[in-house]
């Protein structure tokens, strides 16, 4: 049977040991499919088996209007109750990453699927505007990527990661922040004043 969606190649197609720039090399099932597709040779792949080979695989990136932004926990395990998340999936594409599961939501592999197929929430700033200001929001620090690297590389071309840092500094509103990637110096003139008001905690991984 043909799987869920047609963007991605079957999972048992022959994929190189190593892709320049990705840290999945395959297609990985995710768990909520209920069909499966199996490999042909029938010549339909041949273009992408050179992008392979040639140790290129491009980036495509959605653009998404999300319902809500902030999404809410209450485990105890967890140590923090918000947290936002501008973009799904991570072109940093690291292999220990947590969040590649989350992709099967999307009936998209949590391997190079979530690599390779980016969505970005244009809306974000706004809805987080509005979810701040409602009367029955009760203010608690937000993590703000923690489902993605919220300063990956298709942040510099976006500014969305920036835009809601924006909205939190107009707001006095305390948030943490993680990324592996330098791109977030672009924002220390917003990051600087918020952690000198104690608003703000910057991590590295």
């Amino acid at each position: 049977m043909v799987a869920p969606y047609e963007t991605c190649r079957p999972y048992d197609a022959p994929m190189a040991s190593a892709i320049k720039g990705r840290g999945a090399t395959g297609y990985l099932p995710g768990r909520f499919e209920v069909t499966t597709e199996h490999a042909v040779d029938d010549g339909w792949y041949a273009d992408d088996s050179e992008e392979f080979a040639a140790g290129v695989l491009r980036t495509q990136v959605t653009e998404e209007t999300a319902r809500t932004i902030i999404s809410r926990n209450q485990s105890p395990d967890i140590g923090f109750s918000q947290s936002v998340n501008p973009y799904r999936g991570c072109e940093h594409g690291c292999s220990y990453c947590f969040a590649r599961p989350s992709h099967a939501y999307l009936n998209l592999s949590p391997g190079l699927d979530f690599e390779t197929k980016l969505f970005a929430k244009t809306n974000a700033p706004q809805l987080l505007r509005h979810e701040l200001a409602r009367p029955s929001y009760v203010p608690s620090p937000i993590a703000l990527g923690i489902n993605t690297d919220a300063y990956q590389p298709i942040e510099r071309k976006r500014a969305l990661t920036r835009q809601l840092i924006e909205v939190l500094w107009e707001t006095r509103h305390p948030f943490t922040l993680i990324t592996k990637n330098a791109l977030v110096t672009r924002d220390l003139d917003l990051l600087a004043p918020l952690a000198r008001e104690n608003l703000v905690n910057v991590h590295f991984r």
